[in-house]
């Protein structure tokens, strides 16, 4: 839902790496600290077993968001866009994709999966209720009626099932950033054939419910009835208001934007080292000579391979490999992140992690040749040209 920039990686899934925002260990401990309590009366046993219940129900808890975005990661796959991560945090998660839907069918299939899965996880649910306690007892099981005997399975499953329930009917209110809210934005995008009237009628939507969750917080706060809960629906608010707020102002940069390509913004000039190069000749006619840090290395016709960085082949010459060539010490899979088709409208760069990360992309045919570096720099004034009146 949210965007994030930094995380702690837990593991690859399906190709796709999952970590965790920092933030994400205090609402883990937060929710932990909260849950344990209520299940230790509700189970009436020792603090040990009321305890590990609580925290395995917490990790399946995160399990199912996990779950939710991977509905979105797999819709957006078939779609052919690129999962680069999907990362939890303090307030949800967050699946990176190479670029934005293209189309009104494609954001609808990707921001639709998400609420599918979670869907989903409610059935799996419910299956396990109906396999332990039967079909006549099933509804009494899930809301932990009298006439149920309470275990440490059945309580965490009511509480699974009733909190992905609540994420479901939350994730469908029809305002961005939310699900629901790109389900809107999709149908409008489709009714008007413009993908920035829908941002801003989803953006417009977002705004308005955040300021109901935020005064729906307030009172709980005020009121003293649930402190706890009012703080955290404040901060919602504030996300949900922020994130909406800065899509309309994206879509007013977009349209300013339209037009620029990437080929319009680029160095066309790039000083590449060619991949056959020993490591010793670029450190002394590259890195040295020129100052900078790394440097695109290209195949004998001009096809971009990848990133030569100075500490790596400083560490060949001093190893006494200066005779190998500049291509052996590629590291395998980055090329494919830092470059761009040239023909690509410079709103796809802004979305780009790997500029972030390297300053730069590199800008290539059709054919993967190298044409052109755009830096930060470049697209920095690119911007700063299209919001300056004129």
């Amino acid at each position: 839902m949210f965007r994030r920039t930094t995380s702690i990686k837990l593991v690859d899934a399906f190709g796709i790496r999952i970590g965790v925002d920092a933030s994400w260990f205090l609402i883990l401990f937060l929710m932990i600290f909260w849950l344990s309590s209520s299940f230790r009366s509700e189970l009436r046993s020792s603090d040990g077993l009321a305890y590990l219940t609580t925290v395995v129900t917490v990790l399946l808890f995160f399990a199912s968001l996990i779950m939710h975005e991977l509905g979105h990661a797999f819709a957006a796959r078939r779609e052919g866009i690129e999962i680069r991560r999907i990362d939890l945090f303090l307030f949800g998660g967050f699946t990176q994709m190479s670029r934005d839907a293209a189309t009104p069918a494609e954001e609808f299939k990707i921001a639709g999966a998400g609420p599918l899965a979670t869907f989903c996880f409610v059935l799996i649910c419910l299956g396990v209720d109906l396999a332990i306690v039967g079909p006549h007892r099933l509804e009494d099981a899930a809301l932990l009626r009298g006439n149920v005997r309470v275990t440490p399975v059945l309580l965490s499953l009511s509480w699974l099932l009733l909190m992905n329930i609540a994420i479901l009917a939350f994730n469908l209110v029809p305002a961005f950033p939310l699900d629901g809210g790109r389900i809107a934005r999709a149908a409008v995008w489709r009714l008007r054939d413009d993908k920035a009237t829908g941002t801003r009628f989803a953006a417009q939507l977002g705004r308005g419910f955040a300021v109901l969750v935020g005064a729906v917080g307030l009172s709980l706060v005020v009121s003293t009835r649930d402190t706890f809960t009012g703080l955290w629906l404040i901060a919602v608010a504030f996300l949900l208001g922020q994130a909406a707020r800065g899509a309309i102002v994206q879509t007013a940069l977009t349209e300013r934007i339209s037009g620029v390509r990437v080929a319009d913004v680029m160095d066309s000039h790039p000083v590449a080292i060619p991949t056959e190069t020993p490591v010793g000749q670029a450190l002394d006619e590259f890195f040295l000579r020129y100052g900078w840090s790394w440097f695109p290395v290209v195949d004998s016709d001009g096809r971009f391979l990848g990133i030569a960085r100075q500490p790596r082949v400083q560490a060949m010459v001093d190893a006494g490999e200066g005779w190998l060539t500049v291509g052996s010490g590629l590291e395998a899979g980055e090329a494919g992140s830092w470059r761009v088709g040239i023909d690509r409208p410079l709103t796809e760069v802004l979305s780009s992690e790997s500029l972030g990360r390297l300053g730069a992309l590199m800008a290539v045919d059709d054919l993967g040749v190298l044409r052109g570096v755009i830096t930060i720099e470049q697209v920095r004034r690119a911007l700063q040209s299209a919001l300056t009146p004129g």
